[in-house]
């Protein structure tokens, strides 16, 4: 038989002062190199299909994801229209300022204020856009609005398990690996096992930090190129955050 035991003598989580925190609501984004707003399909349809079709595009971009490519601008279009009218996933078109133009998606997606947990995903950069400095501060916006202007406590990063590209970023972006779910999702008709990153708010510090000595003018030179990589800004702050 067993014996009853009360609550005090079995380990718990932590104690905290927690309240559920609102959902993201469509809003702009502003940083140096890039704007993040909402969707507009009229206006972002024809850029958006050129960044992610050829000629000028790769639809290689659309391996991994749960839509695309698409056939023509009007398909594209068809597409942006319910995902400009979604709250969750709330997406977001990323507009690089020099010169203004659309170049990718991203979004806010599995967002569960009651306990502080929120997803970035369905990301996408276009041509233009990838190995950016303009790439790398979407994906701080987003992290920040998270945490900073919203209060989550857990920001997560999941992507099929052979992508190796997302998987290198979500550890370049300060995300630490979580596991891998095993048969996760059915995707375009084949099988996903899905890597599971995520960043936490007690986390956040360091990470922010690392972001932003990282997008300092004085990590380029004058031609741009990064003096320091993320990765060792984030690293460091970690050692004298954390």
């Amino acid at each position: 038989m067993f014996r009853a035991m009360t609550s005090e003598l079995l380990p718990v989580g932590a104690e905290l002062n927690w309240s559920p925190v609102e959902s993201p609501q469509p809003t702009v984004l502003r940083g140096s190199h890039v704007l993040l707003r909402p969707v507009d399909p009229a206006a972002d349809a024809r850029p958006l299909y050129l960044e992610s079709h050829p000629p000028g595009g790769d639809t290689a971009i659309w391996t991994y994801l749960f839509t695309g490519p698409y056939a023509d601008v009007d398909e594209l279009r068809e597409m942006l229209e319910p995902a400009s009218k979604s709250l969750d996933p709330l997406y977001f078109t990323l507009v690089l300022l020099s010169p203004e133009r659309p170049t990718g998606m991203a979004s806010y997606l599995r967002v569960d204020p009651t306990f502080g947990v929120i997803e970035i995903g369905n990301i996408w950069f276009g041509l233009s856009l990838q190995r950016t400095t303009a790439a790398t501060e979407a994906i701080f916006l987003l992290a920040r609005h998270a945490f900073d202007d919203l209060g989550y406590r857990r920001l997560e990063w999941k992507c099929n398990s052979l992508n190796a590209a997302s998987r290198r970023a979500a550890v370049r972006f300060g995300f630490t690996f979580e596991g891998i779910f095993r048969q996760h999702m059915v995707v375009k008709g084949r099988n996903r096992d899905t890597a599971w990153y995520s960043i936490t708010d007690q986390e956040w510090p360091a990470v922010r930090s690392g972001f932003e000595a990282w997008l300092s003018p004085q990590n380029f030179d004058p031609q741009g190129r990064q003096l320091q990589p993320l990765t060792a800004f984030i690293t460091g702050a970690r050692k004298t955050l954390l």
